[in-house]
């Protein structure tokens, strides 16, 4: 019991400072390790780990985690101006299994102390997220920790944000939390980790409070050479940030999107990414994500659509991308009203091919209202002959607003166009 909740209590440390920054401080930059055997700052193989060795860090200091697959029982936080290395293809952060109890009463707004039908399948440090039937997704769950267990009441920091009814909407806890973090932060940089959810183990958690990696209201951090995979929801999310930059990573096999900028997230670059096998989409713009670049990466073959588009997610920029063989259409624009619409988008030397399935598909297909759309200089085909499933090449819906078209080579479309 002592060595979770001194971890935890680390963790509580560390996310008080997320996002402050030792001005002027004359620290030496240094390197945390953490190793599963061996000489190391810090010795384990699970968050409890982790956890300490990210306590451990100021500004300027890098973590290095050792290679080995180390279990998440909670989320990894990550504070301001620190890297994260791994060794590429070698360390691992993997999702424990899921476990979950009803609560056995109401579990209201600010709350910290809920009482749990089955306190005995959590321990201080678990990350958990509290939920009812109706309160379930978006930013309507809450997310914490547990601080202390006794008899059947678990405390857990911080307090819930909402009230969870359990008469009618069966009130639970259940041990679901993004697995690598940064949150109220900046200037982070994860490098070479793979991040792997475990998701036929662990229940939904959608791209709004969690991801396999997850970032919220953030400044300035970079993910490179990284793996998301097999998350039960998404990838690689980010929420009310600026500057995220995702290069050279790779994220499939989620059951959601592969990667998920949202909640007025500007200024993103996703580059020489690879976002493959996901249930639902590659690439989606949530609300109002604005003047990002998004280019040279390949989205292929997920559930429904390659790029999805909408609330007012306007003056981006997808340039140099292979969109393939998505199960309904390369890229999606969500119908919003008229004020609302993703408006502005532009399109530039794309290979969108070979989408769609036996009931709809699309190269691109454009809702009602959006506009200002530019498609120039891609190549929008389906090489598959008479398999051909991509019927339209620019599919404009009744009310659709203006769209350019320059230079695009258009082939082998069911529809001809």
């Amino acid at each position: 019991m002592d060595r979770y909740l001194a971890a935890f209590l680390a963790a509580v440390s560390l996310a008080a400072n997320v996002g402050c920054t030792v001005t002027g401080s004359n620290l030496p930059s240094r390197t945390i390790t953490v190793a599963q055997s061996g000489n190391a700052d810090v010795v384990g193989s699970d968050s409890m780990a982790l956890q300490q060795a990210a306590g451990m860090l100021h500004s300027g200091d890098t973590l290095v985690i050792g290679p080995g697959t180390y279990r998440m029982d909670a989320g990894l936080l990550i504070p301001s101006n620190v890297t994260v290395r791994g060794t590429a293809g070698k360390t691992i952060l993997l999702k424990s299994p899921g476990v979950e109890s009803p609560l056995t009463e109401d579990g209201d707004y600010g709350e910290s102390y809920l009482s749990v039908a089955d306190p005995d399948k959590f321990h201080p440090g678990t990350g958990v997220e509290i939920l009812d039937d109706s309160l379930n997704g978006d930013w309507t769950v809450t997310i914490s920790r547990i601080v202390a267990v006794e008899g059947h009441t678990v405390q857990i920091n911080p307090p819930t944000v909402r009230d969870y009814d359990l008469a009618k909407n069966h009130a639970r806890i259940r041990n679901t939390y993004p697995i690598l973090c940064t949150e109220n932060a900046e200037n982070v940089t994860f490098e070479d980790l793979t991040v792997d959810g475990d998701k036929t183990e662990n229940a939904y958690l959608d791209g709004c409070r969690g991801g396999a990696i997850y970032m919220y209201n953030v400044r300035d951090v970079t993910v490179r050479n990284c793996v998301a995979r097999n998350y039960n929801g998404d990838g690689i999310s980010f929420q009310i940030s600026d500057r995220v930059h995702v290069v050279n990573c790779e994220s499939y096999g989620q059951t959601g999107y592969g990667v998920h900028p949202g909640t007025g997230s500007a200024n993103s670059e996703v580059e020489h990414c690879r976002l493959h096998n996901n249930g639902d989409i590659g690439l989606f713009l949530c609300w109002r994500v604005r003047h990002g670049r998004f280019h040279d990466n390949v989205i292929e073959d997920n559930g429904h659509y390659g790029i999805s588009i909408g609330h007012k997610d306007t003056d981006n920029e997808f340039s140099n991308n292979t969109i393939a063989r998505n199960g309904v259409s390369g890229v999606y624009f969500r119908e919003e009203t008229p004020i609302n619409s993703g408006n502005r988008n532009t399109f530039r030397n794309n290979k969108v091919l070979d989408n769609g399935g036996t009931q709809a598909g699309y190269g691109f297909y454009i809702a009602a209202h959006v506009n200002d759309t530019v498609i120039t200089g891609n190549q929008i085909c389906d090489t598959r002959g008479a398999h051909a499933t991509q019927r339209y090449a620019v599919y404009k819906a009744k009310g659709a607003g203006t769209v350019r078209e320059e230079g695009n080579t258009i082939e082998g479309n069911a529809a001809g166009n």
